[in-house]
């Protein structure tokens, strides 16, 4: 057998020196006898029959069947406790964080010189008739799966904890938190983290799709869309994956991770922060030609005027390269000359109708801005509290106790985060098969709790930081400048130049949160229908949730269309693929079965928001919410002076 000192530089060479032993005595006695061993020599070879050989082949494959799906279903929960006796630690870099600066600042073999993007001579270059698939087509493709992404094999629907007279109690507590209306899928399980998809038809209550009805035509476009798969943002307010890293660093000497759990033993932090990931760029690159095949016709209007589009983002890093990213998708490479890109400020003290937060205080005050907090913090103590405690079961303390080292219910929220921002980061993540069906569900709910309350209908700012785009949009429809800048709208960039009325396809980058501001501004009640969100079960059809409407590349299209059967030019709102109900907007039928509302009565509606909303009052009076479920807000409207 090996000697002591050849096991432990083995253990040092994998692991590196510890401060403490790693390997006591009685686990030296797990360790694989040495070929030098005393019985290796003394033990004679026995000769079998082919039926031996036949018998003993089918029995290890059932056996080895068998091991793998009693590991499969528990490795979730962690092996049964070891001894008191046994002292562990993970590893101490444990949690650490990588960092790979690419590129170099100052490569040595960078010769601009002699690499030119463009050599002349490009051979011919025709171009044909823009695509046109909104008008042409008898289907629109849809956005079904997250290209590029790895899923876990298996997700199981949910683990039991509990066995006999507690198990039918405990499937009916299941029950109520859980019940899903929805076919499981992770990747639209991460509320604003999720990729975006074609939400199914009829998800906001119009059985019809984003092509236009039989005798109508597309004249105009209006695209909002949200920036690509990004890094976790440094501010938050319950949980962060930083944070959980942070701690998980700090604590390496405390513990060790066995089953499921088992590969934090040697897991870094490899995520960066606010910037688009990899699978970002290709969302919106993505989104780009999707939306020149689609409506690429429009450009034809461009052309008959001699003029080209003027897009909008801002200052962001994420923002600007996910407009930049769309634009290579829509002009393709290189789209100098095709098109203008506005940059606004994002910084405090600019008004920014992508950003209106930053002129708005009461968007930043705690107990406004911050409603959904207790209610997320409750819902998380209801449907993490199985998965805290299986997970628990999983690590081994310092003195060596299985479950001594207790998870908390805010960093089992972050691992789910984990799961979430590493996926479109880095591809995969091993933090997601931790989780069931059930509390993935769950982790989606406590989503929509965040944006709801913080952000969209029961949020007491955000009617007020959506109105100035509405504003934007309004004046663009009427062809007419906007005359008194009181809100978030930037008069410096109210320019004919920067701000054109007259075009047929404008496209506009903002953040999740204020796409949502600006759905509840427009007043898109359907989405509100199920009302305030409760904090201790998850409604069943709940009309608001943020997977659809907010996800990373979210679109909302608002359509111009001319009908042969109605004198008035119609609109329509599409997000995600889907078509929104507009019977909430106070001139809008309530029955129109394709979703359309007369242009004049839309505009008619807006102008009657712009008016009855006070930015004086709602970002800058002294107003304040009650606690809890004493006041809600299902319009997004701050409380009455």
């Amino acid at each position: 057998m090996g000697s002591k000192q050849d096991v432990e530089a083995g253990s040092k060479a994998k692991y590196g020196a510890y401060n403490d032993a790693l390997v006591e005595p009685e686990r030296e006695l797990l360790l694989p006898t040495g070929l030098d061993s005393p019985t290796a020599s003394t033990v004679s070879t026995p000769r079998y029959s082919l039926v031996h050989l036949v018998c003993a082949f089918v029995g290890g494959a059932a056996l080895c069947i068998g091991a793998r799906f009693l590991l499969d279903v528990s490795g979730i929960a962690g092996p049964p406790p070891l001894g008191d006796d046994v002292r562990v630690q993970a590893p101490p870099y444990v949690g650490s964080t990588e960092v790979h600066h690419f590129p170099p600042v100052a490569p040595t073999n960078a010769f601009p010189d002699l690499f030119p993007t463009s050599v002349g001579y490009p051979g011919g270059t025709p171009t044909g008739a823009e695509p046109g698939l909104i008008a042409t087509a008898p289907s629109l493709p849809l956005q079904t799966g997250a290209a590029q992404l790895v899923a876990p094999p298996k997700i199981y629907k949910h683990i039991h904890s509990t066995h006999g007279d507690d198990m039918e109690e405990e499937e009916e507590e299941s029950r109520k938190h859980y019940k899903s209306d929805r076919p499981f899928n992770l990747f639209r399980s991460w509320g604003n983290l999720s990729p975006w998809y074609s939400v199914s038809r009829g998800a906001f209550g119009i059985d019809d799709t984003a092509e236009p009805p039989a005798g109508c035509v597309v004249t105009g476009l209006h695209l909002l869309h949200r920036h690509g798969a990004r890094y976790p943002t440094a501010w938050t307010n319950f949980g962060g994956p930083a944070k959980f890293a942070t701690r998980l660093h700090e604590s390496a000497s405390q513990w060790e991770a066995t089953g499921q759990l088992a590969f934090l033993n040697e897991w870094t932090y490899k995520l960066g922060e606010e910037v688009l990931t990899p699978f970002g760029r290709q969302q919106l690159y993505d989104l780009g030609v999707s939306m020149r095949l689609k409506y690429g016709f429009l450009l034809k209007n461009f052309t008959e005027t001699n003029t080209i589009p003027v897009f909008r983002t801002e200052s962001q890093d994420r923002m600007l390269a996910s407009a930049l990213n769309f634009a290579i998708g829509f002009f393709g490479y290189p789209f100098e000359g095709q098109y203008q890109q506005l940059i606004t400020i994002e910084a405090n003290g600019f008004n920014n109708t992508f950003a209106p937060y930053k002129t708005c205080p009461n968007a930043n005050a705690a107990g406004k801005a911050d409603r959904s907090l207790p209610y997320v913090k409750e819902w998380v103590s209801h449907f993490l509290a199985e998965a805290r405690e299986r997970l628990s079961r999983a690590m081994i303390g310092k003195d060596g106790l299985q479950g001594e080292f207790d998870w908390t219910g805010e960093e089992v929220y972050e691992m789910m985060q984990m799961c979430a921002y590493e996926t479109v980061a880095l591809g995969y993540s091993k933090f997601c098969d931790l989780f069931t069906e059930e509390e993935w569900e769950g982790f989606n709910y406590a989503l929509d709790l965040t944006f709801w309350y913080d952000s969209a209908f029961g949020s007491p700012v955000a009617r007020v930081q959506g109105v100035g785009y509405l504003q934007e949009l309004v004046a663009r429809l009427t062809h007419t400048p906007i005359a008194t800048h009181n809100s978030s709208t930037n008069a410096t960039l109210h320019t004919p130049e920067t701000f054109p009325l007259d075009h047929a396809l404008y496209v506009d980058a903002t953040h999740e949160v204020v796409v949502l501001n600006i759905m509840t501004a427009l007043n898109l009640s359907t989405l509100a229908a199920s009302g305030p969100l409760p904090a201790d079960h998850i409604p069943k059809d709940r009309s608001f949730r943020s997977a659809d409407l907010a996800p990373f590349a979210t679109n909302m299209q608002f359509q111009l269309l001319s009908c042969a059967s109605t004198p008035e030019p119609q609109i329509r709102i599409i997000i995600n693929d889907g078509v929104v109900p507009l019977h909430g907007i106070r001139t809008c039928p309530y029955d129109d079965k394709h979703g359309m509302c007369p242009l004049p009565a839309f505009i008619e509606a807006q102008q009657e928001t712009i008016r009855g909303t006070d930015w004086a009052w709602g970002c800058h009076g002294d107003w304040e919410v009650p606690p809890g479920s004493a006041w809600n807000s299902t319009t997004g409207d701050a409380p009455k002076a």
